[in-house]
């Protein structure tokens, strides 16, 4: 691509593209340009700046991060803290289910949240500046297959016509397109809607609005319309709340059906525990509100009554509006975008990842396909050794439910289904004196399934408090083609959650010895 630095450039320091015209319409030119700025946005952003290539992120909201940050997984797992916190939950078992540290309210639980948000808006932001990556606001759109327009709302311009801008830079803020090499798409995802729910942000809410400022209290009674991760991690939370019902209510049989079913099962045993209740198999007839309340009439006859209704039924992807025709890309029913391995579209120069690309949907691996997106973009003879780890699915998977799960690797379901066999081992965190410490708390397990033969481990399963982080041990082990009696062997610091492998281990070797004997 063809372009010069010009003076306009030079005395606007923030500007790393090419300029290609001082008079409006502003247009310059980069050598990638990232649509969006969450995860996967970020990453690729970063990764490319530091093999010396000209960066933009362009990203419709005022604030980076994406719904990572703002509507999704911080504000989400920052709520569950602050839920564990006040409700004294973590404390139950040695002081009883009447014990809390204060009454839950709205106000501070959305005062922690935002604490977060803000910091962890600073941070992304202050990693880019750092990498010299120009943020520009406003909408993408593709006009040809290099070429980008920059499309502004009315706040927008009112923002710029006060002088209240928030890239920095007023180059930036009037440019109306970009050129560049390349791209990628990494728009994000919103909360699906459903004509027979009328959403209204009141009595009516979806996964974005629960912890919107309009929000004024957590409803004493929910009913959450979906048993996928968002809607059962919220369900959990506001089911630890003292003096608060949850009705968890979903059409499939199952609940998260990709987990192991042992784990599920424990589960929805504590948060029935907690009063929790689930109607699975379940379609919605109508839905009818007042200014407090919401009904939900069921085609089984079934009607229930509760201060809010929570809508968690899918998400769908923000790919329209980028124009995509334009550039010969087609969107699925979800708006989901068809990518190869290398993260390539149908278009070789133009790259998608996180969200926006569909399942895992997952913060941690969006991270890694911008990363992965970005080493193809400038070494596509290069190969990427993380790739395999995307591929055969050795990353861990964390349900921030209370209590929380996480996964790695295989389950019991899918053994059966592709008849390998296997035997289990199983630790109880009671079993564990660091169990025994953290008291209610303590009713988590620590699965490992392995080849009986060869002592291959095939996946590791966990419920209960730190869940998602000693999962990390199996999944660096099954990495590494270590055995069974690895956990077996390795010392571990005492007491801990992670000593759970080693009790696991010699479960395992106890049920094959006795399996040899009876034998």
């Amino acid at each position: 691509m063809v372009g010069l630095w010009t003076a306009a450039t030079r005395s606007t320091p923030l500007l790393r593209g090419r300029l290609f015209s001082t008079i409006k319409p502003q247009v310059a030119a980069y050598d990638l340009v990232v649509i969006g700025s969450g995860p996967s946005a970020t990453q690729c952003a970063l990764e490319s700046a530091k093999q010396g290539k000209r960066v933009a992120i362009v990203d419709k909201k005022t604030r980076l991060g994406g719904v990572c940050v703002h509507t999704g997984t911080i504000p989400s797992k920052t709520f569950r803290e602050a839920v564990l916190h006040l409700s004294g939950y973590r404390h139950h078992g040695f002081y009883g289910k009447s014990y809390s540290m204060k009454t839950v309210t709205i106000e501070d639980i959305l005062y922690r949240v935002q604490r977060v948000v803000s910091s962890e808006e600073d941070v992304v932001r202050a990693q880019l500046k750092a990498a010299r990556v120009d943020v520009v606001p406003g909408f993408a759109r593709f006009e040809n297959e290099h070429e980008i327009s920059i499309i502004r709302d009315d706040d927008d311009q009112k923002k710029k016509k006060n002088g209240s801008t928030t890239a920095g830079s007023s180059t930036l803020d009037s440019l109306s397109r970009i050129k560049a090499d390349k791209f990628l798409i990494a728009c994000g995802t919103r909360p699906a809607h459903n004509p027979l729910i009328p959403i209204d942000g009141k009595v009516v809410i979806d996964s974005d609005q629960i912890l919107s400022r309009d929000m004024h209290q957590l409803p004493r009674s929910l009913i959450v319309l979906g048993a996928g991760v968002i809607g059962m991690e919220y369900a959990s939370m506001v089911n630890v709340v003292p003096g608060h019902t949850v009705t968890v209510v979903d059409g499939r049989p199952d609940i998260l059906s990709f987990c192991d079913r042992e784990i599920i099962s424990n589960l929805t045993y504590e948060m029935q525990s907690n009063g929790a209740r689930f109607l699975l198999g379940e379609t919605v007839k109508k839905v009818e509100t007042t200014d407090k309340r919401v009904k939900v009439f069921f085609n089984s006859g079934k009607v229930l009554s509760a201060d809010a209704l929570l809508y968690t039924v899918g998400r769908q992807a923000a790919t329209d509006g980028l124009n995509l025709e334009a550039v010969g890309l087609s969107r699925n029913h979800r708006g989901l975008i068809n990518i190869n391995k290398n993260y390539q579209t149908d278009q070789p120069h133009i790259y998608a990842a996180g969200d926006c690309i569909g399942a895992p949907a997952l913060a941690s691996t969006s991270m890694e396909q911008g990363r992965l997106a970005s080493c193809h973009m400038w070494n596509p003879n290069e190969e990427l050794a993380a790739t395999s780890q995307l591929e055969n699915g050795n990353y861990p998977y964390g349900i921030y439910t209370i209590p929380e799960i996480s996964m790695v690797g295989q389950t019991e379901q899918q053994l059966t289904k592709d008849c390998v066999n296997y035997e289990i081992g199983i630790a109880k965190y009671s079993e564990l004196a660091k169990g025994q410490m953290m008291g209610a708390m303590a009713g988590g397990t620590l699965k490992i399934l392995f080849d009986p033969d060869t002592l291959k481990v095939f996946g590791v399963h966990a419920i209960g408090e730190g869940a998602t982080e000693i999962i990390h041990i199996g999944q660096v082990a099954m990495a590494m083609g270590c055995s069974l009696t690895y956990f077996r062997d390795a010392v571990f610091n005492y007491p801990t959650l992670a000593e759970a492998y080693r009790v696991a281990a010699l479960n395992g070797l106890g049920r094959l010895s006795r399996n040899t004997e009876e034998h």
